[in-house]
């Protein structure tokens, strides 16, 4: 499942981390931990330092006094959470059985010395190989003798360089190194980044090959129809004349007091619980900047700027994709130790809205789960989880953008816990969110705006299943129900997008999503006209060519 290495000097508090990742991700899973500890007691002083180890941890866990290592990484069980405590007295017992110890001060490896060694790290990329197919996750603590001065002697320099190897094999292989400093703990980058966790089906390729900040507009060349943008024509005429009438004000510096109460009061929250937004997208950065989480799983494939803003702060991201025939979330494939969590609800590209039992299982206390509910506008009654209190580091965004038109105002706002909120509008600049901007939010979020919103939401809504029914009679092409004012296409042409630019039918590129590739596009639901269009040029693209007779 997961190989996790924890570094650091004598007495530095690396054994007490272990124990600590040990025990969050045994209460998350269930699951038994085993300490499995390679060193034998050789002195009263080191007798008494594995006693006290012995007393910091749970009673309940199993200890295993063992150097065989491969054999009881084999032994215990599969789900088991496994220590391993820890490198340095594994690597003993391998120079012992290899005869690498010397009484000479001076002494060259020679062929039987490097094949020995090659033989211990063989030895060392075997369990540690074994250990990320378990199910259960291993950690393993190792000292830094390489950090201290050069060894006198001919065996210790030989230790020291044989540990020095073995902790780079384990690193490259790790999918999290951590450096434990007076009790402190660094998260360690890693080459690569670990993005993958759970394959798609049909996966692009796994790699920073995608451009995170590639997205619609950018996809619509001068002269062609939008279908690529999923953001209605703009907003109704009398948000034009509120937002018109803000103008006369535009001397004065913005005061997002109403905006605040409109939007909290509109679900049933408290200001201090809301936090207006210079559009949706700059609440995935402000969290990555002010959490700055150990490790993220973003789901995909969904909207990047969540992905982009924590790899910009310098976090570690797990990518953890939908099951790719219906889009559905496992909650289990989330790994245990994620502290941050982000998916869309409608989630985009797919349209899936996922069930509240899905968050649910997501939120505990000590992880936040970010909710991009930037479509959630289309939903019949247009709450989505905005509401909710009861679910712990729950933050939901929402936007302005796509139903009521207003993307180039850049309108959203923030829902979360109010010490959160407080942090994260201390972290920002003053005035983020112009006056027009706040206008707009305080127009869209009073009473008055929900029956316009409910007749927006009603003709997408019957547009979009208008335009699905058309879309399944085409031949050669799989389409899945939205929840949004768009629509997920796959064919196994991998050159339609392209066809239909010739046609000048602008249609979102699916391979800038992690998670798919260019026989996925995404079509937004417009006019009823347009759509006529794109059904005809898809069944010239996709209907088989009739037989010559």
């Amino acid at each position: 499942m997961s190989r996790i290495l924890l570094l650091g000097g004598v007495r530095s508090g690396k054994s007490r981390r272990a124990g600590a990742v040990a025990s969050a991700l045994a209460t998350d899973r269930g699951a038994p931990v085993c300490y499995v500890a390679t060193g034998t007691p050789s002195d009263p002083e080191l007798v008494e330092r594995i006693a006290s180890h012995q007393r910091d941890r749970p009673a309940h866990w199993r200890t295993i006094a063992t150097r065989a290592v491969a054999a009881t990484l084999r032994e215990v069980p599969d789900e088991a959470i496994v220590i391993i405590e820890d490198l340095e007295g594994w690597l003993a017992e391998q120079m012992t059985a290899e005869q690498l110890w010397t009484e000479a001060e001076v002494a060259p490896w020679g062929e039987d010395g490097d094949a020995a060694r090659a033989r211990i790290r063989a030895a060392a990329a075997d369990w540690w190989g074994y250990a990320g197919q378990r199910r259960g996750a291993t950690i393993i603590t190792a000292g830094q003798p390489g950090a201290g001065v050069i060894p006198a002697s001919a065996s210790v320099r030989r230790w020291v360089d044989l540990h020095g190897e073995l902790v780079q094999l384990l690193s490259t292989e790790a999918d999290r190194v951590e450096l434990v400093v007076a009790g402190r703990v660094t998260r360690l980058p890693t080459e690569p980044p670990p993005l993958i966790t759970q394959a798609p089906a049909d996966p692009a390729p796994a790699d920073e090959a995608v451009d995170l900040r590639d997205h619609g507009d950018q996809q619509v060349p001068p002269g062609t129809v939008d279908l690529a943008v999923n953001v209605l024509p703009g907003p109704p005429a009398w948000l034009r004349e509120r937002i018109t009438d803000e103008l006369a004000g535009l001397a004065g510096y913005p005061d997002e007091t109403a905006a605040r109460h409109a939007a909290a009061q509109r679900h049933g929250r408290t200001p201090p619980e809301c936090l207006p937004l210079n559009g949706a997208a700059e609440g995935f950065w402000l969290l990555a900047q002010v959490l700055r989480p150990r490790l993220a799983a973003c789901v995909h494939p969904s909207f990047t700027e969540g992905e982009a803003a924590l790899r910009a702060a310098g976090t570690t991201v797990t990518r953890v994709f939908r099951e790719p025939d219906s889009w559905r979330l496992d909650p289990s494939q989330i790994p245990a130790e994620a502290d941050l969590v982000v998916l869309g609800r409608p989630d985009n590209p797919t349209g899936m809205a996922d069930d509240r039992s899905v968050i649910e299982a997501l939120c505990r206390p000590g992880r936040v789960v970010v909710l991009d509910e930037a479509f959630a506008d289309f939903l019949p009654d247009g709450e989505g989880l905005a509401a909710t209190t009861d679910l712990p580091g729950l933050v939901v965004l929402r936007s302005l953008t796509k139903l009521w038109g207003m993307a180039g105002l850049r309108v959203g706002y923030l829902l979360a816990e109010s010490a959160l909120v407080s942090r994260l509008a201390a972290a920002r600049q003053p005035w983020s969110v112009n006056s027009l901007a706040l206008a707009a939010l305080t127009a869209c979020c009073q009473p008055a705006a929900e029956p316009e919103r409910r007749d927006r939401a009603r003709q997408v809504g019957q547009r979009r299943e208008a335009l699905l029914r058309e879309l399944r009679e085409v031949p050669g092409l799989r389409v899945w129900p939205a929840a949004a004012n768009f629509l997920l296409l796959r064919t196994e042409r991998r050159d339609l997008r392209e066809r239909l630019l010739a046609d000048g039918l602008a249609v979102r590129r699916g391979d800038t999503f992690p998670g798919l590739d260019p026989r996925y596009i995404r079509v937004a639901v417009t006019d009823e006209q347009t759509g006529h269009q794109l059904v005809r040029a898809l069944h010239r693209h996709l209907s088989p060519a009739p037989e010559a007779s």
